[in-house]
């Protein structure tokens, strides 16, 4: 019984590559590339600089980005790989399934719909409030007088802007993807000019002294300098700004609609991380060169500097472009979300309904109306604060999920071409001691050229293994950093932990790798996609404990659906079925024949 049961959960989707997809294949490089960085370049680079700036980092505050992105590009390779394997819409979830299996993948899947769900409400979010901000905060203040929501876990007042901004974005991305992407195209166009504006104008108002303040000068605001808050406070810092390069990921869920996805996806993912990395760079050195740190307005930074410098004309074209960035953030937070949903629903663990793809827009129309209302339910209860909480987990997951596949695919066993070989090396140590067979074996000294079963089965082991142990190595590092040095045995085990990780590493770096063909492949295998899960796993365990009831309960939704539903309509399940049925048949049709002809000897 326990083996039907994991039979069903592991089942792996099988033609991934097969099938004429109903969606228009209309993107091109441009316009993945403005996707990515339009999904991204948006809450990040006008609120989270000066935020961080104030708080946290100060002046390193392009240091805490440098590590930031470094962690996302680990992420983004990672995703590049697997566009280029597998060119189909539904992202990390796709990726998955074809390499794990389902169960995984639908997890997968339910936390991306909460990931894009979260994104897009938080974005509609900060752009109500900074266009409330322009009315001098009359929207709020009417709302709250007119329905205040005393209630800790909701909003103070239901936030009716967001929510229409949001039903308007569901129309326009329902009515066709091209018409959608071109919008995305313009406000992408003005979103770069913006900062680029801003980089300009504050360079010439630059001032180095900004970075050499006295302890004295900066109102308890840390100890002034370049690092106020010391190393420690940079890299508090970059597990701010990482959320800033949330978003990338939205490329990756256009596989059924990039005119060349196996070339043009990984592409679009690596020129945008690029591009969104030298943004923030460049926006939080001019910032912080600018105004002092520790008097930055946390809530909208740009106009309160630009004001404060006496260039009011910059600030109100700051703050125009701002408007417009903060909408093509919100379209490349809510333009991967029907996808994923269409692609769950296609292949029957979500409701089929929703994969229904219109024959006119060639957009999943019932997917994407779900996904607005669900959205601007969202931004309507909930503050941008408790959105912005609630968002990273499920970013997080995915991102260790998808570096875990790509070492599970490059280590894939190919018996046809290897197996044998493999057993004869291991058949001429057979009389040596059975520790030194397994030394052999673990680290490859037979030196096979060719991937196999059981050179997979190690690195698949090694790989859950490191995961236990980079998620302990992060909780000691978060948790108990200063007893590391000063207790004998947190020390002890501290370096156990790093001794183990490094020798798991080493061992699948050992191991030989699938040699197949692909138009983009992550360097340096295992190395990078070890290092993406460590820093996933550290950032996961950052959050507080209310984001992680929130994700439980979440999936506790998700699995009363998978269980109830998706186990019993899945498109691989009925396949499954089909194959064992027609298995049966010739089994009892040769047994026929047997009988037949015993008979007739006879």
């Amino acid at each position: 019984m326990s083996g039907k049961i994991f039979q069903l959960l592991t089942r792996r989707k099988t033609d991934s590559n097969e099938g004429k997809s109903e969606m228009a294949r209309c993107l091109g490089l441009v316009d993945l590339t403005a996707l990515g960085v339009g999904a991204t370049l948006g809450l990040g680079v006008y609120v989270l600089a000066g935020s961080v700036a104030k708080t946290t980092a100060g002046p390193a505050v392009c240091l805490s980005f440098l590590v930031a992105a470094v962690a996302s590009a680990f992420a983004g390779l990672c995703y590049a790989e697997f566009a280029a394997r597998v060119p189909k819409a539904g992202s990390a979830y796709v990726y998955s399934y074809v390499t794990i299996g389902e169960f995984v993948a639908f997890v997968i899947g339910w936390n991306l719909i909460l990931e894009y769900v979260i994104g897009t409400a938080s974005v509609a979010s900060g752009l109500s409030n900074y266009i409330d901000a322009l009315a001098d905060k009359k929207i709020s203040e009417a709302l709250r007088n007119w329905m205040p929501m005393e209630i800790s876990f909701l909003s103070p007042y239901p936030d009716f802007l967001s929510f229409v901004l949001v039903l308007i974005l569901t129309g326009l991305l329902a009515f066709g993807v091209k018409e959608s992407s071109i919008l995305n195209n313009i406000f992408t166009v003005l979103n770069l000019i913006t900062v680029f504006v801003v980089i300009i104008a504050g360079s010439i108002k630059a001032d180095p002294k900004n970075w050499k303040l006295e302890a004295n000068e900066v109102n308890g605001y840390g100890t002034g300098g370049f690092m106020p808050y010391g190393f420690a406070g940079v890299m508090a810092g970059a597990a701010k700004c990482f959320y800033g390069f949330v978003g990338f990921d939205a490329v990756a869920t256009t596989g059924e609609e990039a005119k060349n996805p196996q070339k043009h996806i990984p592409l679009a993912i690596v020129i945008s991380l690029f591009i969104i990395f030298g943004a923030y760079f460049a926006v939080s050195t001019v910032l912080t060169m600018m105004w002092p740190y520790y008097d930055q307005d946390i809530d909208a930074p740009f106009p309160y500097v630009f004001d404060q410098v006496g260039w009011v004309v910059i600030k109100w074209i700051v703050t125009s472009g701002a408007v417009f960035a903060l909408c093509t953030s919100m379209l490349g937070a809510m333009f991967p979300l029907p996808r994923v949903i269409y692609a769950m629903a296609n292949d029957g663990i979500v409701f089929k309904p929703l994969g229904k793809v219109h024959r006119w827009t060639h957009t999943p129309v019932i997917a994407t109306i779900l996904s607005g209302v669900l959205s601007g339910i969202m931004a309507l209860i909930f503050d941008l604060d408790q959105l912005i909480d609630m968002m990273s987990i499920g970013t997080l997951l995915a991102y260790t999920i998808v570096a875990i596949c790509v070492l599970v695919l490059r280590y894939q066993d190919d018996e046809s071409k290897a197996i044998k070989s493999f057993e004869k090396d291991f058949d001429a140590n057979n009389n040596r001691p059975l520790m030194y067979k397994k030394f052999l074996t673990l680290f490859n000294m037979q030196n096979n050229k060719e991937p196999n079963a059981e050179t997979s089965r190690i690195c698949n082991y090694s790989i859950v293994i490191f995961s236990v142990f980079a998620a302990l190595f992060s909780a000691v590092l978060i948790h108990v950093p200063e007893l590391i040095f000063k207790d004998v045995f947190y020390c002890f085990a501290f370096f156990i932990n790093l001794t183990f990780m490094v020798v798991l590493v080493v061992i699948m770096a050992r191991q030989p790798v699938d040699k197949c063909e692909l138009s983009f492949k992550v360097p340096l295998v295992p190395f990078i996609p070890c290092l993406s899960v460590f820093f996933n796993l550290y950032l996961m365990l950052e959050l507080d404990l209310q984001t992680w009831i929130r994700f439980v309960i979440w999936l506790a939704i998700g699995f009363l659906i998978y269980f109830f539903y998706g186990v019993r309509n899945s498109e691989e399940g009925k396949k499954m079925k089909a194959q064992q049925h027609q298995s049966t048949t010739r089994i009892s049709d040769g047994s026929k024949d047997l009988y037949t002809a015993y008979y007739n000897a006879e």
